[in-house]
């Protein structure tokens, strides 16, 4: 797809439609509207005044131009109050239009600025907006894959900056293609995405971008200590790996010393049956999305990549299949995680945050001065939050405000919840240091807060996507299934840490 700005006036830009936003209970008071009205001969305000449309956030109207524009057709979409108008609107009014018109065949559009929201991020929004709106899940459909496809968006802002949309647009790219990387493996099956393929994958991504990389194999696991991950695995015939990615931006070494180190960790199970605690059938196809927090995480090394931030970023993904074997660990072992600390073993189903706990540990061993966790962690969290919200816990208040703050900035809601040292005896084991799960009260938090132990001193955020990562129905702007959840939000938080951190902040 081509993407390029246009600073012509709107009835001279040459798409085959071009898109409007019409907010809620707007009128031809605005210059731009009455323009657009009177060379469309009263079509809009015929519309208006029936109430055909109403600027209702998703609503759409879409009118031939009869050759009184450049343009082919007009596509109205309906933004919403403007007092509440954002740029994650912007991103959804994007991608809305970009559905509806590929549907129609439609392969030009451009889209009209109507804000006064900074320049670029409104580009950025908008390019997000289109390229995530048009992501299609059908990947393995022979007969209905749709073949239509839009090849050409233009950003229409007459008199602009042309360095300032350009840089938009250029970020809004990097960004929303990472997304989609990231919703492209979390789409494939567990047949075809297993622990050995997802290393494999990021081996690719990691050559393409120029990212350092090593895969840890099972006998490094071991030799190492991570009896919490190993003993997860146990239970399948897939090997399992920890994905190690290492970004490092350029600079002599005196200056590399000066900076901070990040680490951003992922929760990479291929395929969660619950072990031995096995789930029930109903649903259980869609476990192949247990590893949407791994997938989060290579995307963000991807775009962190291309974005060159002045910090040094790690990667951890630690990947296996959660499997009811002869071999498989049971309710009752005891592992002994890469920290020492030991681990009794209630319910095998929870073992998302066994394999965490050792990639935590290892981070901190690497270095890590802050670390951020992504999971599909809890059924508990999508009963607290549903699918509106993602979950955030932490250690370090500042850091989790920060982590907010880039979720915003992404359009990817986080809400925070507590971590009070009350829930910590909820995982007293009789046998053990910890046990892996506190019991059905609050337990999206004391999923947490087992994380927390193995974090210990580190500053330690915790994104529990559980609810986010799967969309279960279309919307106007974004095709259900894998959502591409924290990618976005990822970047935002270190690009924002190394203009916090960086020495020539300092």
């Amino acid at each position: 797809m081509r993407v390029k700005p246009d600073f012509r006036k709107f009835h001279e830009v040459d798409a085959e439609a071009l898109c409007v936003s019409l907010f809620e209970g707007e009128g031809l008071e605005d210059a731009l509207l009455r323009e657009l009205d009177q060379r469309l001969r009263g079509v809009l305000a015929a519309a208006l005044t029936s109430g055909e449309v109403k600027g209702k956030f998703g609503e759409t109207l879409y009118v031939p131009t009869m050759g009184a524009l450049a343009a082919s057709r007009v596509l109205f979409v309906g933004a919403g109050k403007r007092s509440e108008f954002t740029f994650d609107t912007i991103r959804q009014v994007a991608g809305t239009a970009a559905r509806f018109l590929r549907q129609r065949g439609i392969r030009s559009m451009a889209i009209l600025r109507r804000s006064t929201l900074e320049l670029s991020r409104s580009a950025q929004a908008a390019v997000e907006g289109v390229l995530l709106g048009l992501f299609d899940p059908g990947t393995y459909k022979t007969q209905e894959k749709e073949e239509r496809t839009i090849e050409e968006v233009r950003l229409v802002a007459e008199g602009e900056s042309e360095a300032e949309m350009q840089r938009g647009i250029e970020r809004g790219l990097i960004l929303a293609k990472a997304t989609n990387f990231a919703r492209n493996l979390v789409n494939e099956p567990a047949s075809v995405l297993t622990p050995l393929e997802l290393a494999r994958r990021a081996e690719d991504m990691a050559a393409r971008y120029g990212l350092d990389i090593e895969v840890l194999d099972e006998a490094r696991m071991k030799e190492l200590g991570m009896g919490a991950l190993l003993g997860v695995a146990r239970g399948s015939d897939e090997p399992a790996r920890l994905i190690v990615l290492r970004y490092i931006p350029e600079g002599d070494e005196a200056f590399l010393r000066r900076l901070p180190t990040i680490a951003l960790l992922g929760k990479g199970i291929t395929f969660d049956s619950g072990g031995i605690s096995l789930k029930p059938a109903d649903g259980m196809e869609q476990m192949k999305y247990d590893m949407a927090g791994g997938a989060a995480v290579l995307g963000a090394l991807r775009a962190i990549a291309q974005l060159r931030p002045k910090i040094k970023v790690l990667g951890l993904v630690p990947t296996t299949e959660n499997m009811p074997s002869g071999r498989a660990q049971k309710p009752g072992d005891i592992l002994r995680t890469m920290s020492g600390k030991t681990v009794e073993v209630i319910n095998t189903d929870a073992e998302g945050r066994l394999i965490l706990a050792d990639a935590i540990t290892y981070a901190r061993q690497l270095g890590a001065q802050t670390i951020v966790d992504v999971a599909t962690l809890t059924g508990a969290c999508v009963v607290a939050l549903g699918s509106v919200y993602a979950a955030i816990f932490g250690n370090d208040q500042s850091l989790v405000e920060r982590v907010i703050a880039a979720g915003r900035e992404a359009g990817e809601k986080l809400w925070p919840m507590p971590l009070d040292p009350e829930y910590r005896e909820q995982l007293k084991s009789p046998i053990a240091d910890l046990k892996n799960v506190g019991g059905r009260k609050a337990g999206a938090i004391t999923a947490a807060y087992f994380l927390k132990e193995f974090a210990e001193e580190t500053p330690w955020a915790h994104l529990d996507i559980a609810g986010t990562a799967w969309l279960e129905e279309n919307k106007p702007y974004l095709a259900s299934g894998p959502t591409g959840m924290g990618v976005r939000t990822l970047a935002h938080f270190v690009c924002q840490e190394a203009q916090r951190g960086s020495p020539e902040h300092s």
